[in-house]
């Protein structure tokens, strides 16, 4: 089959079993809604749900930390209300070490992540590295109690198991995700990260206040644990492996992938031509730049409601989760019109993502400086809201381009980019640490804003500058038995319009 038969029938792929019957099923008798009987939306539905409990593991303790360091009081039987101090006196700077000691082991696997997960597959790496994060979350409330080193040590061994985590997915699409559906596949699956942001925060308050600080460790910790199972029962490193895949979606992920899907064992890693690429630095330092302002929300933004609105766990808990909300959101049409840009034909690759990118980039710029100049707390909110909800304009740019100019590599490519976008969660925490003084004043918080806003420019520009959605030379296999090169055929795949958006 080729795709140029779906233009003579259009309503139909024309797909045949083995013995000349047609498959049962075809793409168009399964609408986009019934993503459940298409099984490369099963992989994205679980995957979006993986990063649901990446982010929930992760984001745990910035609301825990608030609980574990406030005044605690006890009301004795004649009214008197007497205070017995925090359970834990750490400073503000060791507050920042603690927060950002997730991402001392998290940049350490990036790179052997992406490079495992090209030779073996994406599915149990991405896996494991969840169970483990998960097993060890339920113990941290007793590590913790005794010794705030043990506390820095679990979080950089979760780290190390989480680090994995960006890198694989990339591996998984590599299998899964046919060229003119990256966008919406990556982003539904990505989504999952703000969306186990969102639920979180507030979630991880209502815990603290109802039954302590440790249940968010104990309940969260579970649920990932239970998803683990789930995702290695469901899914297949690849289509082929799919027991309960349809004949008609497997050939045609087949198709639209074509070369780019053997022999990632044999792959030879051109280590020398990635790094010495644009179009990889101009991911690389987008991903830095985004990264750098998510970190610092998400690290800091429950203290700063708290300490400079004067709003109570519960509430900060909530607001703190509400720009990951709007993210999640925005972050579903963003891939969905960055593939419709594509299939109509209307941008190329390279200008759909340079216009996502750097447009959301400019516009976190905008509302991250509106932020330090509205001192409103309803303003403040809104503004930071925005920052950090626009950035699913970039995320349906920079994080889906590893696989338009190296599909084969891509897992290593976020593997880089993940690395050097880790960074931000170490440094920023405590940057902010050392910024913002105790007691805490609105100028310093306002230094804090103006660094992200700064980084985010920075971003846009680099992007717009060097990026590509091009195939890069050094990404085009070649020939085992002549060494001639051979043209990547998803080329041809991105040039054709489709009439059914549902048989995409």
């Amino acid at each position: 089959m080729v795709l140029s038969d779906h233009k003579k029938c259009p309503k139909s792929y024309g797909i045949n079993d083995i013995n000349g019957q047609q498959d049962e099923g075809t793409e168009e008798d399964h609408p986009s809604w019934k993503f459940w009987k298409k099984r490369r939306y099963v992989v994205a539905t679980l995957a979006f749900f993986g990063f649901f409990n990446v982010y929930s593991l992760r984001v745990n303790l910035s609301i825990a930390i608030v609980a574990m360091t406030q005044d605690r009081y006890e009301t004795l039987e004649n009214g008197t209300k007497i205070s017995l101090g925090p359970e834990f006196d750490w400073s503000n700077e060791m507050q920042g070490y603690i927060l950002s000691s997730f991402f001392y082991g998290y940049i350490t696997t990036q790179l052997l992540g992406g490079y495992f997960a090209t030779k073996f597959g994406g599915k149990m790496i991405f896996g494991s590295g969840i169970a483990v994060t998960s097993a060890l979350t339920v113990i941290t409330p007793w590590l913790a109690s005794a010794s705030v080193y043990l506390l820095l040590a679990v979080r950089i061994i979760e780290g190390i198991f989480e680090g994995v985590t960006y890198p694989c997915i990339h591996a998984v699409w590599s299998k899964w995700a046919p060229p003119l559906e990256r966008s919406r596949l990556a982003t539904i699956a990505f989504s999952g990260s703000y969306v186990g942001t969102v639920v979180s925060m507030p979630a991880c308050a209502y815990l603290a206040n109802q039954f302590g600080w440790q249940s968010i460790f104990y309940v969260f910790g579970m649920l990932g644990l239970i998803w683990c199972g789930l995702w290695v029962a469901i899914v297949a490193n690849s289509p082929e492996e799919d027991k309960k895949i349809s004949l008609a979606e497997l050939q045609y992920i087949e198709t639209s992938l074509k070369e780019t899907n053997r022999g990632n064992k044999e792959l030879s890693i051109p280590w020398k031509a990635i790094l010495s690429s644009g179009a990889v630095w101009a991911i690389v330092i987008s991903h830095f730049s985004e990264n750098w302002g998510f970190y610092t929300l998400l690290t800091q933004l429950p203290k700063y409601l708290k300490d400079i609105h004067d709003y109570d766990l519960k509430k900060s808990g909530f607001l703190s989760g509400l720009p990951y909300l709007v993210m999640a959101i925005m972050m579903q049409f963003s891939g969905h019109w960055a593939d419709w840009f594509r299939v109509k034909g209307i941008l190329t690759t390279t200008q759909v993502r340079k216009i996502f990118n750097c447009s959301g980039f400019i516009a976190q710029t905008v509302f991250m400086m509106g932020a330090a100049f509205w001192s409103d707390k309803i303003g403040t909110v809104f503004c930071l809201t925005l920052a950090v909800g626009l950035g699913a304009f970039a995320w349906a740019g920079f994080s889906v381009n590893h696989l338009d100019i190296a599909p084969q590599y891509a897992s290593v490519l976020m593997g880089i980019g993940n690395t050097i976008a880790t960074l931000p969660g170490i440094v920023s925490p405590i940057l902010s640490g050392y910024v913002v003084s105790k007691p805490p004043q609105v100028h310093e918080w306002q230094i804090v804003f103006y660094i992200s806003a700064a980084v985010y420019l920075f971003g846009a520009i680099i992007y717009g500058s060097l990026a590509s959605g091009e195939l890069q030379p050094w990404a085009i296999e070649k020939n085992e038995d002549s060494g001639v090169e051979k043209q990547d055929k998803n080329k041809g795949v991105e040039n054709k319009t489709f009439t059914n958006d549902d048989e995409l």
